[in-house]
């Protein structure tokens, strides 16, 4: 038997490398996404600035917030432009860490290590780990848009998108999320919908 364990102990980290390994590949984000419009269609002239609300001026991650959903609204036809908008954009981003829906019941965690116990008449090899504790990786996160056209002073265009899921790079996640929220504009489908966005590999 003095084999048995280390070939065992092999396999199980060896699935466990699997299991990280598989965070380099492709996935599927889905997002729920409800968006409402008064456009009617994209203008000849769909510029845009930047605009924050007074907590978002004090934020010191709000410019990185903008930066990672300027592609999706270039994506989805606006041109940013802060010497002549037509229109100001809000875009807005929260994450919380929640209870996974796949958490195991015996709080197992990544652990090491292993024992053997025999008695009189019973054998046992048992294992340490390492297991994957679905309840570190869970995460809500919401993002927002919100489009005013300035020579009104009116809102044009909301969008929500949320995404319930693992623990991804933020900065691989809100693009996607941005760009699932802009699908549809200026004449998104009505009412909630799901959207989903395929990313790229490194996106662990």
């Amino acid at each position: 038997m003095t084999g048995f364990v280390p070939f065992l102990r092999f396999w199980v980290l060896a699935g466990a490398m699997a299991l990280l390994s598989g965070c380099a590949s492709t996935y599927l984000l889905d997002n729920q996404v409800q968006s409402f419009s008064q456009l009617a269609a994209l203008p000849a002239q769909p510029t845009y600035r930047f605009e924050r609300s007074l907590s978002q001026q004090q934020d010191p991650n709000q410019l990185a917030l903008e930066a990672l959903a300027d592609p999706a609204l270039h994506k989805a036809g606006l041109r940013r432009d802060d010497g002549a908008p037509r229109y100001s954009v809000q875009v807005g981003a929260r994450t919380e860490r929640t209870l996974s829906p796949y958490a195991d019941p015996w709080g197992w965690g990544w652990g090491g290590g292993w024992g053997v116990g025999y008695g009189a008449r019973h054998f046992g090899v048992g294992l340490g780990g390492p297991w994957p504790s679905t309840e570190t990786y869970w995460v809500h996160r919401e993002v927002s848009v919100i489009v005013r056209e300035l020579a009104s002073n009116r809102v044009v265009y909301e969008t929500h998108a949320s995404n319930d899921g693992p623990w991804l790079d933020h900065q691989a996640v809100l693009p996607a999320m941005f760009e699932a929220a802009m699908q549809g504009f200026p004449t998104p489908p009505p009412g909630p919908r799901r959207v989903d966005i395929q990313m790229g590999q490194g996106s662990s």
